[in-house]
């Protein structure tokens, strides 16, 4: 966006999006390269394939199932669950942990708390910085999704990661990795540069609640997924599979990778 680092001879135009719409903008074709959801991407596997730079995983990184009321569990279909949308990994968890348990409504992440405090729904699925910021609005934890994925499965959890368009080509797409990884690696070492944009876009305006997300979401597997990133991919493809979730003739996700030189 600063072209702080060399974009090796492509141009960007650049949206930033709720992920939902990030979700929906790959799956109908208007992005050449996007930050998206596993969950979105695993029906995607066809016509994208994931960067090795850019992605959210980890673990301690996963979305918290939240409640209205104290010692709360979702147990019947009267209840309602507020997800960050049908694409997200978010959504994905809790079709997997809680099939049939409620009924499901679909809004805007940030909008997720506020509702559930004023007692607008049960449950929510919260992502992003109102891991950090739940207590403050009164609610209560009934289970961190990501804690109990690694605990049935031993791999940190894929929230989600850069796809790019198989179309590109391995030149280009090649370029795009190369100009993300040097961002990244830009941004571990000098954080402040990073974050007067966070300011100017973060739903949480505090510093310390900013660079709190920045540690837990950005890691060496952001810098490049590697075995244990990709190991975590499969797992992800086979449960989604195994419930019905993600199309059985679909490719699986893919990790781009190249031996070009640049």
């Amino acid at each position: 966006m600063n072209r702080d680092v060399d974009w090796r001879g492509l141009n960007y135009e650049i949206d930033l999006l709720d992920i939902q719409q990030l979700n929906t903008g790959l799956r109908e074709g208007r992005f050449d390269v996007a930050k998206a959801s596993f969950h979105a991407a695993l029906s995607l596997s066809e016509h994208l394939v994931v960067l090795p730079s850019g992605s959210a995983l980890g673990y301690g990184v996963g979305p918290l199932l939240l409640s209205c009321h104290q010692n709360q569990r979702p147990t019947h279909v009267e209840q309602v669950t507020l997800c960050p949308g049908q694409d997200t990994t978010a959504s994905l968890l809790f079709r997997l942990f809680y099939p049939d348990t409620t009924q499901v409504k679909q809004v805007l992440f940030s909008d997720i708390m506020p509702q559930l405090a004023h007692g607008e729904a049960d449950f929510g699925v919260c992502i992003h910085e109102g891991r950090f910021t739940w207590q403050k609005a009164g609610l209560h934890l009934v289970e961190d999704l990501g804690t109990r994925w690694e605990a049935e499965t031993g791999c940190p959890l894929p929230l989600g990661g850069i796809l790019a368009s198989r179309q590109l080509g391995d030149s280009v797409i090649a370029r795009v990795q190369a100009t993300i990884s040097d961002s990244l690696r830009m941004a571990r070492t000098s954080p402040q540069i990073t974050l007067k944009t966070m300011r100017k876009y973060a739903q949480e305006m505090d510093d310390q609640v900013l660079m709190n997300h920045v540690d837990l979401y950005v890691n060496d597997w952001t810098e490049d997924l590697g075995e244990v990133g990709q190991r975590a991919l499969v797992e992800l493809n086979c449960r989604a599979r195994a419930v019905g979730i993600s199309p059985t003739d679909s490719p699986d996700l893919s990790v781009w990778c190249s031996t070009q030189s640049l």
